[in-house]
């Protein structure tokens, strides 16, 4: 019975990993312009969770101190963070999303929410509310719950 079970999470973790690479990566054409993953990813990360360390913003991206520095410096570059030492630890670096970042997230965020709702219409209204709960499960396996 147990093996069935794996077989069973095994075989849709297949699929869904397919599913969501290909939404991922068809949303990623209404992205942000010329950033890379990693710059729309870091930015992304500052909009949902505020200011941060870059010790703290290199953990949560999963890339080493010398990788967040080096995406912090081109993000920086191009006007979209900014840093500025910690009221706490002036050894340490706060990075902050600038208001033309926040516009950008913003204008991206409408073109893909825009793109989603456009390829829903022809979904029935018990499938919208099936995805609605298919997201917050998203969620919970993307949040290791």
């Amino acid at each position: 019975m147990e093996d069935s079970v794996n077989g069973a999470r095994e075989e849709a973790a297949g699929s869904l990993w397919l599913s969501v690479a290909r939404l991922a990566r068809r949303l990623r054409q209404e992205s942000m312009g010329d950033l890379t993953p990693s710059q729309r990813s870091v930015l992304a990360t500052l909009d949902r969770r505020g200011p941060l360390r870059m010790g703290e913003l290199a953990s949560i991206e999963g890339v080493s101190r010398p990788s967040i520095t080096g995406i912090i410096g081109r993000l920086e570059g191009s006007g979209l963070v900014t840093r500025e030492p910690s009221p706490e630890d002036a050894r340490s670096t706060i990075v902050r999303l600038t208001a033309p970042a926040r516009e950008i997230l913003d204008t991206t965020s409408r073109r893909r929410s825009a793109f989603l709702a456009k390829r829903m219409t022809h979904l029935s209204d018990e499938e919208v509310g099936t995805l609605a709960k298919v997201a917050v499960l998203l969620d919970k396996i993307a949040a290791g719950e």
